[in-house]
């Protein structure tokens, strides 16, 4: 063969977003703590109960781990108050609905019901992770509170819920954790996260002017969302109450300025030295180890955004040396906005979808309840509970989790009838169930394994209650839920399709405009800058958000992914606008005037946003500060 010779190579074609999406998995290493806290909540629970003759409360109190369990991700113990406890309640709540429901009224109260509560905890779940944790065990909590067969009032059952996911609770703040392990006890992921900041402001340093830039600042920006919630936990007030603690926010408060030289850098588009990430990286060192910063490498002051870097590196040196604690430099969401939120246009479209699947799968299963389907068992509650998460858009695009809960369950139940033929009862059961328990935080990476998962221990819950073995009826179930979603998810609803992609953009598109209007009006001084850092903050976690937003869409079936077709473009935009108006600020800071290249850009931008917005791309954005600029 002449060396000239060349052999064809043959290409797969790409796999279609929702395929591709169904069959991506998340990595990482083995969550150790999260395992061992899973092995140690609903299994013993149930246990317990079993031994002092409570079989059904301690079945309610197992769910109710379980379902703490899967909100059981990594971080700082303080967001997981938060992260566990507010779901919690709001389950309790649906336990206290659902029983007293299914036991005084009809099948079609009952059934309208179901459908109230499903509009309210759809609304509900556009306004973040936390609520709709919370919006997913209403509903879940409120279909096994009207339909599981328990001896047991509803308050007590309401009480056996908290009691459950309360000792998960229990056990993330008191188990040792790697951070504890370190010599610290109070701080499990929180140190972390500040220390993940400074290495995303070195690693932005070392990729300015290359075309890793763009994915190292969403780094960043990913970096200083975690962190700032790691530090905003129901234990760390707005004031820190130690002096580990205080020195621990100033550390986060010294990353701010360097944040926004290193965006300003980047910004820029010319190579940097290694000499200009080594302090952060060292600053990084110094929290991870609460140790002393040593003597830091000053970058070159040749230009404005190096002049500012070199400055936040000084601060940031005074700073790890003081116990004062500073601003965390974030807004705390009122009422008012929340139920904007809830009521607007994402809130209402969410609203209405999980409503109309949670109130038909409530009436198909009383159909067929009240038909005896069933024969002698009563499972109903089962295909409304099962809608819950298949119609949550948090769990992945609608397809890819209609295809990864079908396949999930089949599996989870063909494994749980071999078990259940061979394991003792319920001995073998309750430490089944353990097991589960102690699989699912590995299992979140991917959807079908935590359906396979999380359908074993169910079916093991429902037997230890005295029920007999139900796997087929699971599946059965299980498929009629995801046809019934997948219907529900492509009829038309009233007002624009893709709502939730488009509220998060109007969303971003304002934290944007308010950032840029408080750089070329704001008045001078420290007060300024720590205002601007907060509304930095809010513009890139917002853009963060509405990324995430429309990234599932994307990865929707054709017909639902065109609803949001070139609100990619729109973000893109925004996230370009929202880094020059850092350049621009740095410059500021320097100068006190704009530079011609920072305000022709800023102008161009702006009339790149107002072409979307006439074309439809953008619903109320920035627009109207042209002039000023």
């Amino acid at each position: 063969m002449s060396p000239r010779s060349t052999v064809a190579v043959r290409t797969l074609p790409a796999l279609p977003p929702w395929l591709a999406h169904a069959l991506r998995a998340q990595r990482g290493p083995v969550p150790w703590s999260a395992v061992v806290r899973g092995a140690l909540a609903a299994g013993p629970l149930l246990l317990a109960a079993v031994l002092v003759g409570h079989t059904s409360l301690g079945v309610v109190a197992a769910i109710a781990a379980m379902l703490a369990g899967i909100n059981d991700r990594p971080g700082s113990r303080r967001t997981a108050v938060r992260r566990l406890g507010a779901p919690a309640l709001a389950g309790a709540a649906g336990v206290l609905v659902g029983t007293y429901a299914g036991d005084h009224a009809g099948a079609v109260v009952l059934t309208l019901v179901l459908t109230a509560l499903g509009l309210l905890a759809g609304g509900m779940s556009a306004i973040g992770p936390v609520a709709s944790g919370g919006g997913t065990q209403l509903l879940v909590a409120a279909a096994i509170g009207a339909g599981m067969p328990l001896p047991d009032s509803g308050w007590a059952r309401a009480l056996a819920f908290l009691a459950g996911a309360g000792w998960l609770i229990v056990l993330r703040l008191a188990l040792p954790t790697p951070g504890a392990l370190a010599g610290d006890f109070r701080f499990d992921g929180e140190r972390a996260a500040v220390a993940a900041v400074y290495e995303a402001v070195a690693s932005l340093l070392d990729a300015a002017g290359t075309d890793h830039a763009t994915a190292r600042r969403a780094a960043l920006t990913t970096a200083l969302d975690q962190a700032q919630d790691a530090l905003a936990g129901p234990r760390l007030r707005r004031y820190a109450s130690s002096a580990a603690e205080r020195r621990l926010h100033a550390q986060y408060a010294a990353a701010l300025p360097l944040a926004e030289a290193a965006t300003a850098l980047a910004w820029a588009g010319e190579p940097l030295g290694g000499r200009a990430a080594a302090g952060p990286r060292r600053l990084a060192a110094a929290v991870r180890e609460s140790a002393a910063t040593g003597p830091l490498p000053a970058p070159a002051r040749s230009a404005p955004a190096l002049r500012a870097l070199d400055d936040a590196l000084l601060q940031a040196a005074h700073a790890f040396d003081q116990d004062g604690g500073s601003d965390l430099h974030t807004r705390r969401r009122g009422a008012h906005d929340l139920l904007r939120t809830a009521f607007g246009a994402g809130g209402r479209e969410y609203g209405l979808r999980v409503a109309l699947c949670f109130g038909a799968s409530a009436a198909i299963a009383q159909a067929l309840h009240h038909s005896h389907w069933y024969g002698q068992h009563t499972h109903w509650y089962w295909l409304p509970a099962t809608a819950v998460f298949l119609v949550k858009p948090d769990l992945g695009p609608l397809v890819s989790r209609v295809l990864c809960r079908a396949a999930g369950t089949v599996l989870g139940a063909l494994l749980f009838a071999g078990f259940a033929a061979v394991l003792p009862h319920p001995q073998g059961l309750v430490a089944l169930v353990a097991v589960c328990g102690a699989l699912i935080p590995v299992s979140t990476r991917h959807f079908a394994a935590q359906t396979a998962v999380v359908t074993v221990l169910v079916l093991s819950l429902v037997m230890v209650g005295g029920e007999p073995q139900a796997s087929l009826g699971r599946i059965g179930e299980t498929l009629l839920a995801c046809a019934l979603v997948l219907i529900v998810g492509h009829l038309p609803m009233p007002g624009e399709r893709g709502g939730h992609v488009r509220a998060r953009l109007a969303s971003a598109a304002g934290a944007a405009n308010a950032y840029l209007a408080h750089v070329l009006d704001g008045p001078d001084g420290s007060d300024d800058r720590a205002a601007r850092w907060t509304l930095r903050r809010e513009a890139y976690r917002a853009l963060s958000e509405a990324r995430a937003a429309i990234a599932l869409s994307a990865a929707e079936l054709p017909a639902l992914a065109r609803h949001t077709e070139g609100t990619d473009e729109v973000a893109a935009l925004l996230e370009r606008l929202v880094d020059t108006t850092t350049a621009a600020a740095v410059h500021l800071d320097d100068t006190g005037r704009l530079d011609r290249r920072h305000g022709d850009r800023l102008t161009e931008l702006l009339g790149e946003l107002a072409a979307h917005r006439e074309r439809g791309g953008l619903p109320t954005a920035v627009t109207g500060l042209t002039a000023a600029v």
